[in-house]
């Protein structure tokens, strides 16, 4: 049976937090994830996954300042002591609510040829940190129409460095079925190809970024196909509802249930 966990930066994105975890628990999701969990101090969201019995798969850094365009800063040379910094709250934060993982963000690039080394050289540092709280990091490539100027774009990119790091295993590629549709597709044989890398796979619909069921991409045979490929851990629903999270959720089960069929 699959696993979901909801994304809660885009889940009930109006409530609380707190009130988000539980709003996942009674949905019936498995596990719940977020994207910026940090106005809450991390005592209540531990409390809140305790009390919800679920668990969080993964958070990410903090963006920087996002009104002024910033989208991640592990890749700009001119902020190597602020990215560290928020590497390190993340992964404090991750460690004291029992997050699997954190996930990295790059930032924009823009054109400096520092910014592949500054990426390569706080990920080195990151892992360094997340190795002594037991944390996976991940790297997420984002599609150019979503996130333009992105540093990371192509799965290909995110595997090549965790080759260049040694292949690090607490380095991992976050798989988001989303974004790499739009950059390339045939997801299948790309998670087949980089398999050992992937840490999290999320999904949503293509090209709308809402609930499963419509669009390019059938889940109901992908899904089943991933797991049947090796993957164990819980599929992330990051998606934006297309009116409320309560009317949309005929998916869940429906897909909790989808088995493999075909080839």
């Amino acid at each position: 049976m699959l696993k979901f966990s909801a994304n809660l930066g885009f889940l009930w994105s109006d409530l609380p937090l707190v009130e988000r975890i539980h709003a996942a628990g009674a949905a019936g999701f498995d596990a719940v994830e977020d994207h910026f969990p940090y106005d809450t101090p991390a005592a209540e969201t531990r409390a809140a996954l305790a009390e919800t019995g679920l668990r969080m798969v993964s958070i990410n850094t903090r963006p920087g300042d996002m009104a002024a365009g910033d989208f991640g800063l592990a890749s700009l040379p001119s902020r190597v002591t602020e990215a560290q910094e928020a590497i390190a709250e993340a992964i404090e934060y991750a460690e004291t609510i029992g997050a699997n993982s954190v996930h990295v963000m790059a930032g924009r690039s823009a054109g400096d040829p520092a910014e592949a080394d500054t990426f390569l050289n706080n990920l080195a540092h990151a892992l360094r940190l997340a190795g002594a709280a037991g944390v996976d990091i991940l790297i997420e490539p984002l599609n150019p129409r979503d996130a333009p100027g992105y540093l990371l774009r192509s799965l290909e990119a995110a595997a090549g460095i965790c080759q260049t790091l040694d292949n690090h295993p607490g380095l991992k590629v976050m798989f988001d079925c989303y974004h790499l549709q739009i950059t390339g597709g045939d997801l299948l044989t790309r998670y087949r190809n980089h398999a050992g890398r992937i840490g999290h796979i999320q999904f949503a619909s293509v090209p709308d970024r809402t609930e499963p069921g419509t669009g390019e991409v059938n889940y109901h045979w992908l899904l089943p196909a991933l797991q049947a490929a090796g993957y164990e851990g819980f599929f992330g629903s990051e998606y934006r509802p297309k009116t409320t999270v309560e009317q949309g959720l005929g998916w869940l089960q429906s897909l909790r249930s989808a088995t493999l069929a075909g080839p």
